[in-house]
Formats: structure tokens, sequence, C-alpha cells
């Protein structure tokens, strides 16, 4: 199966297993057993045949700009299906400046009666990790700055006093750098897996707020 194929077929199962229509990711928490094999399967797979297998010497242009979460095993990610006072999650975004070494994560929240509407988001900066032949190639370490709560909306109404309202530190665990490993990359979509092998699966957006590093 060719590199187009696989990834048409990942999308579209993707697609299928959405649990929401508002965009937010799905986790692994949420799927058959049976479902998660099939996108891990598909997903090694299409890394298999990553057309940019160095990303950080010869694709680092494609890593620039917004991308939407789509799937993901990671633990941090699954937390978000569980938040309290019946907030859900909605779309899940990540923003990189490669110039300047800087992303951040951000994951909308919402409540369904539309009472209340808001944001996590978490900044940082990375570095390639150097491999043994001394140069940069799939692999990221990761460094946490912080982590911003924020409401945007109560009952329709703006709330600019509470966006933030909340600024905390957002260290990776003591003793530890977080890594990434960009698994796979063309124009619109990514593959990425983190140092304790959990899985990001995200397309290219166009729809992110207008929200500065």
């Amino acid at each position: 199966m060719n590199c187009q194929t696989l990834k048409d077929k990942l999308q579209v199962l993707l697609k299928q297993i959405q649990t929401q229509d508002d965009g937010s990711p799905t986790t692994n928490l949420k799927l058959e057993t049976s479902k998660v094999a099939e996108i891990e399967e598909l997903t090694a797979e299409l890394e298999s045949l990553n057309p940019n297998p160095q990303p950080l010497l010869h694709a680092t242009t494609l890593l620039n700009g917004a991308w939407q979460l789509q799937y993901s095993t990671a633990r941090e990610i699954r937390f978000l299906d569980s938040l309290p006072l019946g907030l859900e999650v909605g779309k899940v975004y990540q923003v990189i400046n490669v110039v300047d070494k800087l992303f951040f994560n951000l994951a909308q929240v919402k409540h369904p009666l539309k009472i209340i509407s808001g944001y996590v988001k978490v900044t940082a900066s990375f570095e390639p990790a150097i491999d043994t032949s001394s140069l940069p190639d799939k692999c990221i370490n990761v460094y946490f700055d912080k982590r911003y709560l924020a409401i945007d909306k109560i009952v329709g109404v703006n709330t600019p006093q509470l966006n933030p309202f909340k600024v905390i530190a957002a260290n990776a665990p003591k003793g530890r750098v977080a890594t990434l490993d960009i698994t796979y990359l063309d124009e619109t979509f990514r593959i990425g897996r983190g140092g304790d092998g959990s899985l990001f699966i995200l397309n290219k957006a166009d729809d992110l707020p207008n929200l500065n590093f």
C-alpha cells in the first residue's frame, strides 16, 4: 500500500471513530481494543513510509504553523475526557514557531449548555535532540514554561478579566526532559511519539483563534 493510500485510510478511520462532531480529539480510552490496534497498525505502516524521515534537517518549514490534534494516547490528553463541573474539551491545537523554537498547546473547553467556555494553554520551547551523528534528526527536547487557565465567556458574555484567570508553571517531571519524535510529516499531516511511547496524530489547521505566544 502506498503512502497516500495509507494516509487516506487512516484519516477515514479517525473520522469514523470520532465520538463528537465538534472537532475534539479521540483517545484510546474511548475505543474498543480492536480499533486501537487498527489505528496503531496503520500508523506504524505510514511511519515506515515517512516522506521526511529527517524533518529537523530537511523539512522544518513543514512543521511551522497550527496543527489540530485528531487522536492521542497521551495521559495529558486522556485527562481532558474527565473534566470537572460537566465541562467538555473541544478542539485541541499545537502551534509551532520554528524560527524562535517555541510552541504552545491549546485545548478549548466548554460546557454543553453554553454556560461557560474557555481554554487551557501551555507554552513551551524546544530544541533538536542531537543524536550520535551530532546532527538533528527527528527528535526534539521540550521545555514546558507556563500553563494558562482562561474563561473567555460566561453565558455568552465576554470575560476579559478572566482571560486568563490563572498562570502557573508547567514544568516537566523533575529530573526528566520531555522528548518528542516526529515520525511522519508532510504538508497537511503529522504523527509524533512521546518519550513515554504516547501517540499524537494531527492535521494542519487553518481556524486557530488569534492567541499570541
